[in-house]
């Protein structure tokens, strides 16, 4: 059983038979000069049926409207029919999606790498207390620094802005960042820190004048005690000021050990012994760090960065470290104190990235009114619940603790790293300030700074500070505030207001604008699919109307259609072309009011507008066009048999490459472009016949009657260019003026031939690229290496090459660029030679040697003088230097030009050759 045929099921049928059709009706009408309505049906193609289900528009059909919008549920990559996502995405950035959600705090945008100071300045503004002294500060204080009136409008919008992320650039500006270079998070809150503390110096507010010192800064001083007489030195009393403590890490498991280590008592002895000043002499002694008062939030700063002094350079240290979600310090002060110094965990900076320069900072960050911990990762927020690196982000454990001081371990904790190397161990302890007696240990890979607030009574002593000049019930009513018990100042809360209203207007006006744009295009969607519904024409006595295939796309395509224009498919009469029939479509009566009464336009062309003249016409053509090629086809049997040499009745000259491309054209109807200019390749610039030798000027005899053909045609398409075909019988003589000068050409190309090839006989291994063997004790001479290679690029030219090959200079002119005309020393190196299983050889570098033979030939093939050249002895010398071996006469190298000699890279023999120049020749 065969299988049925289904290849060309789906393809569309050639137009052949229609265009057969068509000529057949246009010779009838020629022949009988009557047109009849069956004739219009079958030139128009009114008689087709209306197409239905086709996947693309058929053009040889008036009454096919497929394809000229997608299926319903289809869509296109641009205009009235695209995605609507995409046609909202050109309305241009969706302000709405910035909107900040409810209890949700504010982002900071990143600038290239400003993450390092978002991080920190989050984690500043989420300090209840800073933020409060910021807001407290005076106006005019705030118009005298930049700096604070930057921060305090940054803690402002943070504070109370409706946008998801607040714009950091003019903070950044203030303080004159580079934001495409990566900075030191710690660093950046020392100095940041210290700046605050001397611009704050200016208020006469005293809760905002000191709160950097009230917060930040505490104290401790560096303490060395003799051994022998007890007795402490006079610079232990002096205490220094710290915001944060740098804690080593590398080796240390958890933050218990590294307080242990900052703590450390360290022994002096042998070359690092004391001076005692009570014992007058070099002791042993012991010298150590005391804290000496604690600041309301400690910060820890964990030294990850240390450096390699083998490589010269910093790695970071990415082990597993554990720190406690509470601290108590009060027994690492130098005197303990009566009161309790129990630290919560309120911030952890942490660095992504494995490189010490690079990478990305972000924040986790305890609100100190909900107990909700905050991933503050540049303009996105994301909540983490009650765990500072996510609920459910990381597996727990339990260690039971006995009494003695708590000793975190993470030896338990290092398997269980996940999620961004986080883990977090829950641990039993006996603490009246634990939730449920517990204290939650946690540990990370990442975490570059820890923040710890002390716990006291900062939640029962708040007090709202009220701003000069407005009252609380007017602060309230002009501000939306996010967190209990803090209150913008009423020129801040005026200038969040605006921004706010701003934003709020700018949300309105985008989602009007995309109501308006959606509305249109509903609209627009369905008049286009109403209109194609109405287009056919159902039956043969209805009117109907054309109009332009191409207008009827951009109109079904476009979200705003352009004015109907049917000029396209009109004749010069004002009629509908015939010729057109593909470019346009039959619309019915109903659809084409429809169309004209919403974007006007026309012309407008009925079923009566067909044009009988161009009907004539184009009758007239078509028969014209059956005799051009009946007339073509004899001519081309006529043309070939010419190019092949088999026309004995040749009696005119045309280019013979010009026919070839004439015989492979295709036969048309009428003469192309191509068929102009049949002689235009042989004829001079003198007007008369080009010799043959010129290139391109190869030439054939054709017919009589051919030539006549191939003229009227050239005539046809160039009557206004006489010599456009210019006519060459068989007995036309060549042109003598370009016979004599391709014969001098001719002559001076010969003549060059022979000269070169002379000279790659009399050089033929310089000619070559070959090595010369160089022997010891004969004359050599030194050549520059590039006039060499140019001189062999020159004498191998060959084909079109052989004019276009630039000539080398002459020999006396290079010998004497050689030479420093203040010291007649040379200017370059001689070549490095090497001994290679008894041959000398040479390293061709900026000079090569020649024999003297060689030499002797280039002076009289390039006016040189035998006696200027620069000679080279090759001989052995015992020298350990590569210098220059011969008579206290050589011509040794200018040491003004050339600072150093190279040595030279020969084998490891004690005899080796050198070069030694001869001054005679010079």
């Amino acid at each position: 059983m065969t299988r049925p045929t289904t290849r060309s099921k789906n393809k569309r049928h050639k137009q052949e038979d229609g265009v057969d059709i068509t000529s057949e009706i246009l010779r009838k009408i020629h022949t009988t000069g009557e047109i009849t309505s069956d004739d219009i049906d079958q030139l128009y193609k009114t008689w087709k049926p209306v197409c239905q289900g086709c996947r693309v528009n058929t053009k040889d059909n008036p009454n096919c409207f497929c394809g000229l919008i997608p299926p319903p549920n289809g869509s296109r990559k641009a205009g009235l029919w695209q995605k609507m996502s995409d046609i909202l995405q050109a309305l241009g950035p969706n302000p709405t999606k910035d909107l900040r959600a409810s209890k949700t705090p504010a982002g900071l945008t990143n600038l290239g790498a400003t993450c390092y100071a978002n991080s920190i300045l989050q984690c500043l503004y989420m300090n209840k207390p800073f933020r409060e002294g910021i807001f407290s500060l005076e106006p005019d204080v705030l118009r005298q620094n930049p700096v604070l009136d930057q921060l305090a409008r940054l803690f402002a919008q943070l504070h109370a802005s409706r946008m998801a992320f607040i714009d950091s650039s003019p903070i950044v500006k203030t303080l004159e960042l580079d934001n495409g270079v990566q900075q030191d998070s710690h660093e950046f809150l020392t100095l940041l820190l210290s700046l605050l503390e001397r611009c704050l110096g200016h208020s006469k507010v005293s809760k905002a004048r000191t709160i950097v010192q009230d917060l930040f800064r505490g104290r401790v001083s560096h303490v060395t005690t003799c051994s022998q007489c007890g007795k402490e030195s006079e610079a232990s009393s002096n205490m220094e000021d710290f915001y944060e403590l740098e804690l080593n890490v590398k080796g240390l498991k958890n933050l218990d050990e590294s307080l242990d280590d900052y703590l450390s008592v360290e022994e002096l002895h042998g070359d690092n012994q004391y001076f005692c000043a009570s014992c007058n002499n070099r002791v042993d002694a012991t010298r150590s760090i005391k804290l000496r008062s604690l600041p309301a939030v400690l910060n820890f700063q964990l030294k990850r960065c240390v450096f390699l002094p083998k490589t010269t350079m910093k790695k970071k240290i990415t082990s597993a470290f554990c720190f406690p979600g509470e601290l108590d310090m009060r027994q690492r002060l130098s005197e303990p104190s009566r009161l309790e110094l129990i630290y919560d965990l309120s911030a952890v900076l942490i660095h992504k990235g494995t490189a010490v320069n690079s990478g990305h900072y972000v924040a986790h960050i305890k609100d100190e009114d909900t107990g909700q911990w905050w991933e503050f990762d540049d303009e996105h927020v994301s909540n983490l619940g009650r765990h500072p690196f996510g609920e459910g982000s990381s597996s727990s454990t339990s260690k039971t603790v006995g009494s003695e001081p708590l000793h975190l371990s993470c030896t338990e904790s290092k398997n269980g790293l996940a999620n961004g190397n986080h883990i977090d161990v829950i641990q039993p302890q006996s603490s009246e300030y634990s939730d449920n007696g517990n204290t939650r240990t946690f540990s990370s890979g990442d975490a570059y700074m820890l923040m710890y607030n002390l716990r006291h009574s900062w939640k029962d002593d708040e007090k709202k500070h009220k701003v000069p000049g407005s009252s609380d019930m007017e602060i309230e009513a002009e501000m939306d505030s996010l967190h209990n018990g803090v209150s913008l100042p009423s020129h801040l809360c005026e200038e969040i207001k605006n921004l706010n209203a701003s934003y709020d207007d700018a949300c309105q006006q985008y989602e009007s604008k995309k109501e308006r744009e959606l509305d249109h295009i509903t609209k627009r969607r369905q008049e286009v699919r109403s209109v194609l519904s109405e287009s056919p024409v159902r039956s043969v006595e209805e009117p109907y109307f054309w109009i332009s295939t191409d207008w009827l796309r951009q109109w079904a395509d476009n979200i705003t259609p352009p004015v109907l224009d049917n000029t396209s498919i009109q004749c010069a009469h004002g009629k509908v072309l015939h010729s057109k029939v593909s470019s346009m479509k039959r619309l019915s009566l109903k659809a084409w009011n429809m169309i004209l009464s919403k974007h006007d336009g026309g012309p407008t062309l009925s079923n009566d507008d067909y044009c009988n003249n161009c009907l004539v016409d184009g009758a007239r053509t078509v028969v014209c066009g059956d005799s051009y090629r009946d007339r073509r086809t004899m001519m081309k049997q006529i043309a070939n048999e010419a190019v092949q040499g088999n026309c004995v009745d040749g009696t005119y000259y045309v280019s013979k490459a010009w026919l070839q491309q004439w015989l492979k054209r295709k036969i048309l109807d009428a003469p192309s472009e191509a068929d102009a200019g049949p002689t235009v390749s042989i004829r001079c610039p003198h007007g008369q016949l080009m010799p043959d030798q010129a290139p391109g000027a190869k030439r054939v005899l054709v017919p009589e009657i051919l030539w006549l053909f191939l003229y009227e045609d050239a005539v046809t398409l160039e009557p206004d260019d006489p010599l456009g075909c210019a006519t060459f019988p068989s007995d036309s003589k060549q042109c003598s003026q370009c016979s004599d000068e391709l014969s001098e050409v001719a002559f001076m190309e010969d003549s060059l031939r022979v000269v070169k090839l002379k000279q790659r006989q009399n050089h033929e291994k310089l000619a070559m690229g070959k090595s010369i063997p160089l022997l010891p004790h004969c004359t050599n001479y030194l050549v520059p290496s590039s006039w060499l290679s140019k001189w062999r690029d020159y004498i191998n030219a060959s084909g079109k090459n052989v004019s276009t090959s630039v000539k080398p200079e002459t020999l006396d002119g290079v010998i004497h660029s050689l030479k420093c005309e203040k010291h007649v020393r040379l200017l370059e190196r001689p070549p490095e030679l090497v001994c290679k299983r008894g041959t000398i050889c040479q390293k061709t570098d900026g000079l090569t040697i020649i024999t003297e033979n060689d030499w002797k030939c280039f002076c009289e093939e390039w006016g040189g003088e035998e006696d200027k050249g620069i000679a080279a002895i090759i001989e052995y010398s015992y020298n350990a230097e590569n210098t220059l071996a011969g008579s206290c006469e050589e011509m040794p190298v200018c040491e003004e030009h050339l600072t150093s000699h190279d040595e030279v890279n020969g084998e490891n023999e004690s005899r080796r050759p050198v070069i030694r120049t001869c001054p005679e020749v010079i």
